[in-house]
């Protein structure tokens, strides 16, 4: 009478994933894109350096989540 627990499990694992990837896209893109952190005009200010750091650091962290989390 519906999915067995194993593979519901496993879609909604699938759809956290995918979720957390476009949240963690969106959030970039809004500081990156709206608020001008992403481009880089002439040298690279603080505010440039920051935010490719806290990308970097936030995406290094979103990676060993999912590694711990796909560990089944």
């Amino acid at each position: 009478m519906g999915m067995e627990d194993e593979t519901r499990n496993f879609l909604v694992l699938i759809a956290q994933t995918i979720s957390t990837v476009l949240l963690w896209m969106l959030i970039n893109m809004l500081f990156g894109i709206y608020y001008q952190y992403g481009f880089i005009t002439g040298t690279p200010s603080i505010k440039n350096i920051i935010y490719y750091l806290l990308c970097i650091i936030s995406f290094i962290f979103m990676l060993r989540y999912f590694i711990k989390r796909w560990k089944l």
